[in-house]
């Protein structure tokens, strides 16, 4: 089983990476923000409690992302593998991944980091944002979800270098060529 972490700010490129990574290598995609976004436009209990977390431009508590992750990992028990994207955004979640996958003997054979400046996040997101209109790339949440990635998430790479599984992967330019380093430093894990 392949196990792949994307991991970028917000606009790097996750989604449209993730895009082209399932059809080559047949992988299960699971966003936590797809997740939390279903989970709001369907008005679930839990959607309601994510809409207002998510809306104040603050990270979802572990334990709400852990147990939503876990379910939708569950739920495809033939997958040849999954590609976490928006997860773990904290150690304390990279530590829970491990040991639920473990304790299905499986593991992350790798992080993919997708290498992206603040200023083509921004310019990206602005563009992403007159399409989707996502709520979540508000301008004035933007800065927020940027800072609570340069200020919090990129703590978990340390503990994925630690184990030598991070790749980092420059962000910008062309999207298949992009696409084709990525392909290449998933071929040597």
């Amino acid at each position: 089983m392949l196990n792949l972490v994307l991991f970028g700010p917000p606009g790097a490129g996750k989604g449209t990476q993730s895009a082209k990574l399932i059809e080559k290598y047949q992988l299960v995609h699971i966003s936590t923000g797809d997740l939390f976004r279903m989970h709001i436009s369907n008005d679930t209990e839990l959607g309601k409690r994510v809409k207002q977390i998510l809306a104040d431009g603050l990270l979802v508590p572990d334990s709400i992302t852990i147990d939503m992750l876990e379910e939708e990992v569950q739920k495809n028990p033939q997958a040849k593998g999954f590609i976490f994207d928006g997860f773990p955004r904290t150690v304390a979640q990279a530590e829970a991944l491990d040991a639920f996958l473990e304790g299905k003997s499986e593991k992350i054979n790798g992080v993919v980091q997708l290498d992206v400046n603040q200023d083509e996040i921004k310019h990206r997101i602005a563009e992403r944002q007159k399409i989707s209109g996502r709520a979540d790339d508000d301008a004035d949440k933007l800065l927020k979800r940027i800072d609570e990635y340069f200020s919090k998430t990129i703590h978990v790479l340390p503990y994925y270098e630690a184990q030598g599984k991070v790749t980092k992967v420059n962000g910008i330019g062309d999207i298949d060529e992009i696409f084709n380093n990525v392909c290449t430093a998933i071929d040597s894990l």
